[in-house]
């Protein structure tokens, strides 16, 4: 017999703070110029919610989405956006791209011939300018691959963006130069990282990701990103470890004096990783509370020395700036946005 309950609450929670993902496309938006400014959210919206993020980002003015797969789009596809599906069109996606809630970005010229075959319509088309990843060659355009398509964006992907580079320059010149080689009504070329190289590479589209949702992928945007992503759990235990016992797997940490610690309903299934161990902070009212010992698949330790007050059922803050999260946890601040794991309670504030 089915057993019929009320929703059961989880003991870990993301914060989302709607205002700080809004205010950074408009940030993103200003430096990009004169050119449009979209927004990526593949993978689930970094992994904070496709649908929500997007409702908010088109609110505030965005009009150019970007997703993966069409599986993606669809889900986007209620909200009736200006949806690109950035891995192109297979066989098995036609019926998904002839029912025209997205655009495909033809990748390869299968794709193109696949698309031409099925009637064509409008497309984008993704240009290979050096990173040697997804895209058509230049030689290819120019050859006349995609003449004829109804072409909405030519676009193409910058490698090193996030770096100084001299590739970067090279691949905005190799992208450049197709300026008038296509039918394409629009051109675009920079993600996040990109837009801070300066209005050259903005062309007439950006396609952030990472900025919005909080990463600080180029000094540039230090002190004008704000973080958008904020982990919480719930304590399970409070306990007193006496001198010289061990904390958790490994017994890699040991405690030099009486020390209260906090067990927390988090752990690397939750995109908590186990490079955190001994390198993550937690806030409990503000206090700051250490990790310590080795992080765990679904728990977490911490030193609650400062936290006199914290007790079992008492919500904790994870600190998770992006930088400073990907620097304490040797992974990407990609990686840490994108594993967060659906255990945590997603909850949007106002915009």
């Amino acid at each position: 017999m089915p057993i019929s309950l009320a929703p059961i609450s989880s003991p870990l929670r993301l914060r989302l703070d709607g205002a700080a993902l809004t205010d950074n496309w408009r940030t993103l938006a200003a430096m990009s110029g004169p050119a449009a400014c979209g927004a990526a959210v593949k993978a689930d919206g970094y992994g904070l919610g496709a649908t929500a993020v997007a409702a908010r980002l088109a609110a505030a003015g965005a009009r150019d989405f970007f997703v993966a797969t069409w599986g993606e789009a669809q889900a986007l596809a209620a909200l009736g956006l200006s949806v690109s599906v950035l891995h192109g069109v297979r066989d098995e996606d036609m019926a998904a791209a002839r029912a025209g809630f997205a655009r495909p970005v033809l990748n390869t010229a299968q794709q193109v011939a696949r698309w031409r075959a099925a009637g064509g319509g409008a497309c984008d088309v993704m240009v290979d300018t050096g990173m040697n990843r997804l895209g058509v060659s230049a030689e290819e355009v120019r050859g006349g691959l995609i003449a004829g398509l109804a072409v909405e964006t030519l676009m193409s992907h910058l490698a090193c963006a996030d770096e100084d580079s001299a590739m970067n320059k090279r691949q905005r010149t190799a992208f450049a130069a197709l300026a008038g080689v296509t039918g394409a009504r629009r051109m675009s070329l920079a993600n996040s990282a990109g837009i801070a190289l300066g209005p050259h590479y903005a062309f007439d589209l950006t396609r952030p990701g990472l900025a919005l949702y909080g990463g600080v992928p180029r000094a540039e945007f230090a002190g004008r990103i704000r973080q958008v992503a904020y982990p919480q759990a719930q304590v399970l235990q409070r306990r007193r470890v006496a001198p010289g016992e061990t904390v958790g797997y490994n017994a890699t940490w040991t405690a030099p004096a009486p020390t209260e610690v906090a067990i927390l309903n988090i752990g690397y299934a939750d995109g908590y990783f186990r490079g955190f161990s001994d390198r993550g902070v937690a806030l409990a009212g503000g206090a700051p509370c250490p990790v310590i010992g080795r992080v765990s698949m679904d728990l977490l330790m911490i030193d609650v020395g400062a936290a006199a007050a914290l007790a079992e059922g008492d919500w904790v803050d994870l600190a998770f700036a992006l930088p400073e999260a990907a620097t304490a946890s040797g992974m990407s601040q990609y990686e840490l946005l994108t594993s967060l794991g659906g255990r945590l309670e997603r909850s949007f504030s106002s915009s």
